[in-house]
């Protein structure tokens, strides 16, 4: 297929470019400026998507649209946000109309809100996000079905949890040099569950939602699998670095009176049975798999 990926310069577009590629799909790499990188890939300037997406004369009709483009900034305004991740599909998707088949619209967890209680969250699951991230990202979801049966396209969405892999930023990659630095955590005593995913297995699943015909109208979580704890985490990553994780007990409850601890705090879960039975998928690689590529890249930056 011909297939446009928004923001492929990008932390998940770089991985999924290849990975459709090797598939046999003609990809085209869509970004705002073509100052936007290297990309081994024809590079489709589409301006700023929330300002009306220019439709260039030489992309002509694609088959499929990987929207990943957006903002996540955390320091970004919510109406900023808004306009990006909201009104910016809502332009893709119009100007997409009449031109495209389909649209896969990569979501988050973050819709959910920052916790999932006592059992994992699920695609019918009552959702309420907590910051603006997931409250813009809730509102996309909400506007594509109508917009693209207007376009006449087709439309698939994913929620993953955090995204990790080589060329990880924010959060991830802070832990990692915490933990490669051998700076104490006191997280011994946390007994949470979190999913996570590799951005290859990312990547997977979004080409499968996109070649699939049972992905249609259909949101799916995606996750690597069985969660980790963060304690876990934290010994996985120090066991791939070399460098053994420093933690310590100290009371959850104090923990969380600072808000960047939370996070590391509570569990945050998926069950994504419903992309493994209804589209037979399988992520490619396991979380031991993951974890050793990316500290791999890590060491050699």
């Amino acid at each position: 297929m011909k297939i446009l990926v928004t923001g492929a310069g990008g932390f998940v577009g770089r991985s999924l470019c290849p990975v459709l590629a090797q598939r046999g799909h003609e990809v085209l790499a869509g970004v705002r400026a073509a100052a936007a990188g290297n990309l081994p890939f024809s590079q489709i300037e589409l301006g700023d998507l929330a300002a009306g997406v220019r439709w260039p004369a030489e992309l002509g009709s694609v088959d499929v649209i990987v929207h990943l483009a957006g903002m996540a900034h955390r320091r970004a305004d919510e109406e900023t946000m808004r306009r990006i991740n909201v009104e910016g599909t809502a332009a893709l998707v119009k100007a997409a109309s009449g031109r495209a088949g389909r649209i896969v619209f990569l979501s988050s967890i973050k819709v959910y809100g920052e916790e999932s209680g006592a059992k994992p969250v699920a695609e019918t699951d009552a959702r309420h996000p907590e910051d603006a991230y997931g409250r813009t990202k809730l509102a996309a979801e909400g506007r594509l079905p109508e917009a693209a049966r207007a376009g006449g396209m087709q439309y698939a969405i994913l929620r993953p949890p955090l995204v990790y892999g080589p060329g990880v930023k924010a959060n991830f990659l802070a832990l990692m040099r915490v933990i490669e630095k051998g700076w104490p955590l006191p997280l011994a005593g946390i007994r949470n569950r979190r999913s996570l995913i590799y951005v290859e297995n990312l990547a997977d699943a979004i080409a499968r939602c996109a070649e699939s015909q049972a992905a249609a109208g259909r949101t799916y979580c995606v996750s690597d699998g069985a969660p980790v704890s963060t304690p876990d985490l934290c010994r996985a990553i120090g066991a791939v670095l070399g460098r053994p994780a420093r933690l310590f007990a100290f009371p959850q409850a104090l923990l969380e009176l600072a808000p960047a601890f939370r996070k590391l705090t509570r569990s945050l879960e998926v069950d994504d049975s419903a992309i493994r039975n209804e589209l037979g998928w399988r992520p490619q690689f396991t979380f031991e798999q993951g974890i050793a590529r990316t500290a791999e890249w890590y060491l050699n930056g």
